[in-house]
């Protein structure tokens, strides 16, 4: 027969499993379990006029409270995410306006939404889709969070014309395992500024996004921000590919522009 003392050892260690088990996994010295971390890295470059901003960030606001999207946050195996918001310009302007989140549900991705759409606006000099992967690429560092992959969602309205050449830090980041996704802003401004150039869905198709499942979504007209963002934040956390006519597959072949007709437009124009 066993002992009282057996008995207590064994109540002892049932009681701390069961107390283990209900400790969230980073309460446990752990990292949290998600399906997906995802770094918005949102351009703020002055080539972004007040109403481009404010329809780029109005489209991730209404995607992240639109039915497709929390369908698609319950299609993982985990439901949930983790998600934040980085804004940047120049080769040293990366800005985390909301930082890390977990989304499991309509009442979290409110939450980040309202954040979102109450969070100030500003605008900095140059373009740097290098320095946004770089800047992304460190938030997805100890961040707290694992899951199976890592995004980085880029969107902007011209080609890398400061830090190191974009190709370079996609590489990088692809080396590691992350995927990068683009939201090219194709032609919504009336004019076009010396460091434009028309082609920015072949530029970030051949020379920007990179990595497993890779794709961008070009936005062509105003009306079009809503659709194209909950479309893409839908295809980066659902658990299975979405195909969509919208989407545009990363290419294998040779990039069909120079990756690096940012930083000659700008040498061109300023001479540095």
């Amino acid at each position: 027969m066993a002992s009282p003392f057996a008995f207590l050892r064994w109540a002892m260690c049932g009681l701390v499993l069961s107390l283990l088990q209900m400790m969230p996994a980073n309460a446990r010295g752990g990292a949290t379990e998600v399906d997906v971390e995802l770094v918005l890295a949102v351009d703020i470059s002055y080539s972004m006029d007040t109403e481009e901003q404010r329809l780029q960030r109005q489209g991730y606001i209404e995607a992240l409270r639109s039915e497709q999207f929390l369908n698609a946050l319950k299609s993982g195996p985990r439901g949930r995410i983790a998600i934040v918001y980085m804004q940047w310009a120049s080769e040293t302007d990366q800005d985390t306006l909301i930082d890390w989140s977990l989304i499991d549900g309509p009442q979290s991705a409110s939450a980040f939404a309202a954040k979102l759409a109450a969070a100030p606006y500003r605008r900095a000099q140059r373009t740097s889709i290098s320095g946004a992967i770089d800047g992304a690429m460190k938030l997805l560092e100890g961040n707290g969070f694992n899951s199976p992959r890592q995004v980085i969602d880029v969107s902007g309205d011209g080609p890398n014309n400061s830090g190191r050449p974009v190709t370079q830090a996609r590489d990088e980041a692809v080396a590691r395992g992350i995927t990068i996704n683009g939201l090219p802003l194709v032609g919504i401004r009336s004019f076009v500024s010396p460091a434009d150039i028309q082609e920015l869905d072949i530029y970030f198709e051949d020379c920007v996004i990179g990595g497993f499942d890779a794709f961008m979504i070009p936005i062509r007209d105003a009306r079009a921000f809503i659709e194209a963002t909950r479309t893409k934040l839908v295809r980066e956390i659902a658990s299975l590919p979405q195909e969509r006519p919208l989407i545009h597959r990363v290419s294998a072949r040779e990039p069909r522009i120079s990756c690096l007709i940012g930083e000659t437009l700008w040498r061109n124009r300023w001479g540095n």
